[in-house]
């Protein structure tokens, strides 16, 4: 039952911290038209110092802490614009290491492992292709983000972050699934909301699998 209550916590707890990076672009822009645009970057800047203070990495968590808080006072709302660049570089490199010699399976491979127990041939190759695609349209989004932060408009910032990428992961999900089953016809596929459960319930595990390999 203990068990069972502490998977249900860690869900709500995962689901809230999606929701508030969804409309992390909403709320900065509100702030930004109230005049309180230091808000976000203090908020961020406290979350990476505990960070620091509980996990590895500490001196790159410090580092972007102290960053966000001299922003906060010299350059309020370009820090409150640029702290999606963090999260979307974040994701190309924990994609993208997956992808270097020596350091196991790619992060999709990881993902699906969970799934089927018994690993069709080719679907490792494609696995690691989708994971590239993933890793490079991360890496996109990290440009895009920097040169609306600083050349955009508060409207074309929020607008891009808020809406405009999770169009383009539907897209890029909705298209995968249906040529997943046209290049593997024969293989039993999960519905996406399966998948995204095993993403949400294991995402912790893998994460901790693909920081071990670094070590």
């Amino acid at each position: 039952m203990s068990g069972l209550r502490t998977q249900i916590i860690t869900v709500i707890h995962k689901g809230f911290i999606a929701t508030l990076f969804m409309a992390y672009p909403y709320l900065v822009f509100k702030a930004i038209e109230n005049g309180i645009s230091w808000v976000a970057p203090v908020i961020f800047s406290v979350v990476f110092l505990r960070k620091a203070v509980n996990k590895d990495k500490k001196i790159l968590n410090i580092l972007i802490a102290i960053s966000l808080l001299l922003g906060a006072f010299y350059l309020q709302t370009i820090t409150a614009r640029i702290l999606p660049v963090i999260i979307q570089l974040i994701l190309m490199c924990f994609f993208g290491k997956t992808l270097l010699l020596n350091k196991g399976p790619s992060l999709i491979e990881r993902f699906v492992r969970l799934e089927f127990s018994d690993f069709p041939p080719g679907v490792s190759e494609y696995c690691r292709s989708l994971t590239v695609i993933w890793t490079a349209f991360f890496a996109f989004n990290a440009i895009a983000c920097i040169t609306l932060s600083i050349f955009g408009n508060n409207a074309q910032w929020a607008l891009f972050n808020g809406i405009v990428i999770y169009l383009m992961i539907g897209i890029l999900v909705i298209s995968e699934y249906i040529y997943r089953h046209i290049r593997f016809p024969d293989l039993i596929i999960p519905d996406p909301i399966s998948t995204i459960r095993t993403m949400v319930v294991n995402g912790q595990k893998v994460w901790m699998d693909v920081q071990g390999n670094d070590k």
